[in-house]
Formats: structure tokens, sequence, C-alpha cells
């Protein structure tokens, strides 16, 4: 395993949030941080902050290309870890959702990730060690309702990372998800600008639901008292870079662990009666 300072560490979706958090703390602890955003404002702003900022659009293929040989060019053709985190969540019930909005959210949340990490994966072999860090989501294996596209995504990325942990054993590159429940981001008023976007909420049966879905992600602050602020995914992360043995998950606030002890406990019938309760 390289030093500190000589472990690079390409990161997606730094503007704000767990991405930005991750990025600063990798950065004061030595590491060669590639931070990357979506949008060009945002890029040069982290650029004057001091991070090494590139512009990436996980949507678009020419995007993740031109990342990647941004990234090589400016480590020497190394790369030790790729964290994906940049995301975003649709809302939206299940029979409201258009292909386009479905196809939208599978660009980033899961296509972009699949592309970038095989983009990373023959540079980790070809060095002999890596690893590949996907930010997943309580949702990633505990569905509620209004986020189907959200969730079907993160179980789609759950579901590859199994898959891939597999792949690579015995290589010294490891797979790891981190799964987080609520967590202080941008991440709600992105998803209202997708719900507006999307969503033909005069003309759906789950008009009234849907009142309550935009009061929530209107909402400023927190909207649970178990909410943690960005920062709370670091140390995850850390272990995630920095053990011989990384974890394949990692939980991160209290309904993580919770939904995760009550899926093995409960019938699928008691667990959708919990879930209900909770999801609007």
């Amino acid at each position: 395993m390289p030093n500190a300072e000589q472990r690079s560490v390409l990161i997606t979706g730094c503007s704000s949030g767990i991405g930005y958090c991750v990025a600063k703390e990798l950065s004061t602890r030595g590491y060669q941080v590639i931070a990357s955003a979506r949008s060009p404002a945002d890029v040069d702003r982290l650029n004057a902050e001091g991070l090494y900022c590139i512009e990436l659009d996980l949507a678009r293929p020419d995007s993740i290309i031109t990342a990647v040989q941004q990234t090589l060019e400016y480590t020497r053709g190394t790369l030790y870890a790729l964290f994906n985190n940049g995301a975003y969540g649709q809302p939206g019930a299940v029979e409201d959702l258009s292909r386009e909005a479905i196809r939208a959210q599978f660009e980033t949340n899961v296509f972009g990730w699949i592309e970038l990490t095989n983009q990373a994966l023959p540079v980790m072999r070809k060095q002999g060690y890596g690893r590949i860090i996907q930010n997943s989501s309580v949702l990633g294996f505990a569905a509620l309702k209004f986020r189907g596209a959200y969730v079907a995504s993160k179980y789609a990325i759950e579901g590859f990372t199994d898959t891939l942990r597999l792949e690579l054993h015995g290589t010294n590159i490891f797979a790891s998800l981190i799964e987080p429940g609520p967590i202080e981001s941008n991440f709600r008023a992105n998803g209202y600008r997708t719900f507006q976007k999307f969503i033909d909420r005069d003309n759906s049966v789950f008009q009234k639901e849907y009142a309550e879905t935009e009061r929530r992600l209107l909402k400023q602050g927190a909207t649970t008292r178990f909410t943690l602020p960005a920062s709370a995914v670091t140390p995850k992360v850390v272990h995630a870079l920095e053990s011989r043995q990384p974890k394949a998950r990692y939980y991160v606030t209290f309904p993580t662990y919770l939904f995760a002890s009550l899926k093995r406990i409960l019938s699928t019938k008691a667990l959708d009666k919990f879930l209900g309760k909770i999801s609007a």
C-alpha cells in the first residue's frame, strides 16, 4: 500500500455535502485528491479553495473519459482509489415515473458509476492495488414510498458492487459500500427540481400525498432528528481507504442500523407496515 502522499483519490460529486467534506478531509490528511463536480462554476470555486477539481458529468460518457484522462495525467498514471458519490434522488410514485425520468436517474446514479469504475479498474490491476468505494444509501436495501427511481438505482449499485467484490477476490483491490441514512446536504433541493421537471402532480392519483412530498423537499434543515452532518461519512471512507481489510459495508446514522436490523428480524409484511408509516 502506498504512503498517504502517494495515494491518489478521485471523488465525484464534490460541489457540496458528502463529496465536499470527504475531499477536504482527505486533502488535509495528505492524500492526492482529485475532486470533481458537474458545474463549471463549482469547479472554479473548489479550485479557488485549494482543491484540485475537474469537471465531470456522470451522465455523459465523453465527460467521464476526459475526467479519467485528466486524473491520470495529474497522478502520473496511478489511481489508489475511486469514491463514487455524485448522485441525485428522483422523487415520485413508480406509476408516475416516465421512461425519461428513470433513464436520467440511472444515467447519473448507475451507468456513470459503473463506467467510471470500469475506467479505473485496469489502472488498479496494472499497479496491483486499489479501492473502489461506492456511496450507496439506506435505500440501497430498504424501500420507501415515492422514492422508487432512487431506490432502484441504489439497489442496482449494491448488486453491482457485491458482484464486483467477488470478482476482485485475491487481487488486492477492494470494493466497499457506504450506506448513509439522513445526511445534511443539498439532496432535497436537487430532488425538488427533478420532481417539478418529471412529475405531473396535478394529474396523479397521489396528488394529496405529493403535497407532503413537496413539503419535505422544501423544508430547510433536517427533516428528522437522526440527521447527521455530512462529515459523519468521512471516518467510514477513511477506514475503507486505510484498513488492510476494509469492510464490505459501512452503515452511517441510526436509521441505517435500525433498518438493517429490522430487515433481518421482521417478516416482509411486518417490515412493509413499518416502512409504510414513515415514508410519507
